[in-house]
């Protein structure tokens, strides 16, 4: 079991408590759709109802102001802000969001690596795409011609 995880012996059961991302006050979203602000980064302030939340990001890069958004808009992430009292004010989010990092916590994940690369890939041009694929070319020959080198002496 990882860190995160409990698990607690009975005779000869285990049981493991799921690490499931849960909805709670303090947990950072991505919101996604049609809305304006898809894409961007927010932390849950409140829980309104089983499927809408108040949510509010202070991100430096793409704010977000305060306002209900439904769960089925955002994706969860696992970043919390710590110790984020529920119903906090704008201002203590903004606290909270830089005391916790998490601007650079969410720049270290895969997830936001994965995004910023199929940006990219989506903004390259036709002769950008041949120079890729050029690219891939020699590298593949180099690494057959080294191959080859290798069976050859074995």
């Amino acid at each position: 079991p990882t860190p995160a995880e409990t698990t607690v012996t009975m005779g000869e059961a285990s049981i493991t408590e799921s690490n499931w991302r849960l909805v709670e006050v303090g947990r950072v979203v991505l919101l996604q759709g049609d809305s304006p602000y898809a894409g961007r980064l927010a932390t849950i302030v409140e829980i309104i109802d089983h499927k809408r939340v108040l949510v509010d990001g202070p991100s430096k890069d793409a704010p977000v102001p305060r306002h209900a958004a439904s769960l089925s808009r955002c994706l969860i992430s696992s970043l919390i802000v710590e110790g984020l009292p529920r119903g906090a004010r704008s201002r203590t989010v903004q606290k909270f969001w830089e005391k916790s990092e998490i601007d650079s916590k969410w720049q270290e994940t895969n997830w936001f690596k994965r995004r910023q690369q199929i940006e990219r890939r989506q903004a390259l041009t036709d002769f950008d795409r041949f120079k890729v694929m050029r690219l891939k070319k020699q590298r593949r020959f180099e690494e057959r011609r080294v191959l080859a080198k290798i069976r050859a002496k074995a």
